[in-house]
């Protein structure tokens, strides 16, 4: 049986050329090896943000908070298309048009399971409106979900900064830094 690690992932550079493969497993056992990944924020219309609490079965990070949905594409893959993928097997909401916020380039390494993540994240964000369905995450990748405002997501990582993955920080301050940018405006 075939399993998530057993997935090809893209090496990277550091400025995010593809420069060969490896399988997920491979590519997060020590040293760690740079691939290419995403993290998505889904935005309700009040302007909250859908966290997740990783599985307890996760290999990296378990029962940590992180944002909406996390994965990597398959090498040469675009990354839209594998993080709107991974919205459905993981949260269990479709059909949302995500947009590339930035990217966060980190190394962390997971003192529980010993794995590293050594990842070139690219940022992405969508809007869940209020009339769309409730989100049914994959209990084998969710273990809770909860919705908090930009404002209390950065005092919790301040505050406790191991109940979070390591690489919510980073993706939330390009998160932040998008949304403090000022709407662009057609004229007319």
């Amino acid at each position: 049986m075939t399993t998530r690690e057993d997935h090809l992932v893209e090496l990277v550079d550091e400025n995010g050329a593809a420069v060969g493969t490896a399988t997920v497993s491979e590519a997060h056992l020590p040293p760690g090896r740079l691939h290419r990944a995403f993290s998505v924020f889904l935005i309700a219309d009040d302007g909250r943000v859908l966290l997740q609490q990783r599985s307890a079965v996760k290999t990296r990070f378990p029962l940590r908070w992180a944002n909406t949905c996390c994965g990597h594409p398959t090498p040469g893959e675009p990354v839209t298309e594998a993080a709107a993928r991974r919205l459905v097997e993981e949260i269990g909401v479709g059909n949302v048009t995500l947009a590339e916020v930035g990217v966060h380039a980190y190394y962390a390494e997971d003192p529980a399971t010993g794995r590293v993540e050594y990842e070139y994240d690219h940022v992405l964000v969508g809007r869940l409106p209020a009339d769309r369905d409730t989100p049914l995450p994959d209990p084998d990748e969710v273990a809770d979900l909860r919705w908090v405002s930009p404002a209390d997501l950065r005092i919790g990582l301040q505050v406790e900064p191991r109940a979070y993955a390591p690489w919510l920080a980073g993706v939330t301050d390009r998160l932040l830094a998008h949304l403090d940018r000022p709407a662009e405006h057609s004229g007319g």
